[in-house]
């Protein structure tokens, strides 16, 4: 069996966030951290390699620098490693990042692909499955636990206050959330494999069906008009009234918000 999960070099937000001119992230100069939604599908696809004996392949798109998350991602167990990097991938949006990682993962055999279910930096939620979508999967988001049948994947889906049970034969494509299980840790017999083993890089010459108008900063239908950090909060409307008020005014503001 052969699992891919795509995991993304993301910015440390604790450590705040810095924009370029054109409102995309500045990556190159922000400490850097692996996604943790992503980080749970790896977990997930290493504990099925535990049990199977699965193949583990990570693949990431993102600047030279993401080297780092992919030999992390070794370090932790996974076989072998492929970073996408190439200056005109650079400022993609989630149609572009999709186009391009679907274009690589064609180079590789898979029966699962695993991604997280959303990145930190964007919160959008939309690559994985459309990832699915270029490569004609079928797709079971928000992953809260994975299982091996034969030629299937039983998959425990959250779904508001409940979940789902979803069976589907491989191959398949799951988003993984970070509540799935909690990762293990780098090994240092595993670090220290992970910096003597070879990643793999792929530019844009490497990546035979796509189209290169779906790809980059041009290929992207996203246009950002503003980017900013996190936005500070007004001080709100005040008000001073008794009980028997406050009940109507609460209810009002509720009404006019559409709560109830």
């Amino acid at each position: 069996m052969n699992i891919v999960v795509c995991i993304k070099q993301v910015p440390d937000t604790k450590g705040g966030v810095k924009f370029n001119p054109d409102g995309t992230l500045d990556r190159a100069s922000m400490l850097a951290i692996m996604n943790p939604d992503d980080k749970a599908g790896l977990e997930a696809a290493l504990r099925i390699k535990d049990e199977t004996g699965a193949k583990v392949t990570v693949v990431t798109m993102g600047l030279p620098k993401a080297d780092a998350v992919l030999r992390e991602a070794l370090a932790m167990g996974a076989d072998e490693a492929v970073l996408v990097t190439d200056r005109v991938l650079g400022g993609a949006d989630t149609w572009a990042t999709s186009s391009t990682v679907a274009a690589a993962l064609r180079n590789l055999d898979y029966d699962i692909v695993i991604t997280g279910r959303q990145a930190i930096d964007g919160d959008t939620a939309q690559v994985g499955p459309q990832i699915a979508v270029h490569l004609g999967l079928p797709v079971i988001s928000y992953a809260e636990d994975i299982k091996i049948d034969g030629d299937s994947v039983i998959v425990k889906r959250q779904y508001e206050d409940r979940y789902h049970e979803v069976k589907a034969k491989m191959p398949v494509l799951i988003t993984a959330l970070s509540e799935l299980n909690e990762p293990r840790y780098m090994t240092p017999g595993g670090i220290f494999d992970a910096c003597d083993k070879e990643v793999t890089v792929w530019g844009r010459a490497d990546l035979k069906d796509l189209d290169d108008a779906n790809i980059g900063l041009k290929g992207s239908p996203t246009k950002i008009a503003k980017a900013s950090d996190k936005v500070p909060k007004g001080a709100g409307e005040k008000v001073n009234l008794d009980p028997a008020e406050s009940v109507n005014y609460l209810m009002e503001k509720f009404k006019e918000k559409h709560i109830i």
